[in-house]
């Protein structure tokens, strides 16, 4: 069995900071992505969820896979099956990156692709990340810019988790049997109000940003006015409806548990990337 590592969504957040981790701890590690472009110095390899023939290209000689829903795309969810069907065909491990609290949620694709995974017969460690810290400099960017944090997140707290913990976290899971069978609900080590954060932002990027609350529906428009999709434009906001009633306020110690470090907290993640937020 090969030991080889394919990373799917390889030039997205996660992806970036995954293959930069594995490729300094020697694994040999394959970029997957519709562009097919290298990535941190590791080959890159086109990879089209929706597209089986550049799934079996990019599986062979392959031992481990880091599984991802490309962002801006749920009708991808549906092709999983296929993927989950060759791993479990040619024992490739597999560590699937969902969302927090999809594991209580039957209505969730996310759960339903979990479900799948789990019946595969294919290893696997299932890795379930809360909000993003990194969402403050990529979807909530052009809001910061102009010193607004506009989301539907009334009054409700949320454990934010740096992308740096999920991809080390990954890592972990990918270098051994140790955490296999399990699924771990990856935060950081506090929970902050969007006021709260907006005002660790604003002490980062050295200008006032602030919370404004916003329904789902403004929250949709948004979204599809800065160009993403309609139905994932309503994925997110489904995604929000549990943060008003503290839903994503859990803290958890699993990065500690995977990595053996803390996790980072939201006033780390800001000023380590202050010039991104700065923008």
């Amino acid at each position: 069995m090969s030991d080889r590592v394919l990373v799917t969504g390889a030039t997205g957040n996660t992806g970036t900071h995954l293959v930069r981790v594995l490729a300094a701890r020697g694994d040999t590690v394959l970029a997957g992505s519709r562009s097919g472009r290298d990535v941190a110095g590791a080959p890159g390899v086109r990879l089209d969820l929706t597209d089986p023939g550049t799934v079996r290209t990019a599986f062979d000689g392959i031992g481990r896979l880091f599984l991802v829903i490309p962002a801006g795309y749920l009708d991808a969810i549906g092709f999983l099956d296929a993927i989950v069907d060759l791993a479990a065909e040619r024992g490739v491990k597999v560590v699937f990156q969902t969302a927090f609290g999809v594991g209580d949620d039957l209505t969730s694709p996310y759960h339903r692709a979990e479900q799948r995974l789990m019946r595969s017969g294919a290893p696997f460690v299932i890795l379930r990340p809360n909000w993003f810290a990194d969402n403050f400099h990529t979807f909530w960017r052009a809001g910061l810019r102009s010193g607004v944090v506009a989301v539907p997140a009334g009054r409700g707290r949320t454990s934010f988790v740096d992308v740096r913990d999920i991809a080390e976290s990954a890592a972990a899971a990918l270098s051994g049997a140790g955490f296999d069978g399990r699924a771990f609900e990856l935060t950081g080590p506090e929970a902050l109000d969007y006021a709260q954060a907006a005002q660790v932002l604003s002490t980062a990027v050295g200008r006032p940003v602030r919370y404004r609350p916003v329904t789902p529906d403004e929250f949709v428009g948004l979204l599809t006015r800065a160009g993403l999709p309609d139905d994932y434009a309503r994925h997110l906001a489904d995604l929000f409806a549990p943060v008003p009633g503290d839903g994503t306020a859990a803290v958890t110690d699993a990065v500690r548990t995977l990595t053996g470090h803390p996790a980072r907290s939201l006033a780390v993640y800001a000023a380590d990337n202050r010039a991104a937020l700065a923008g």
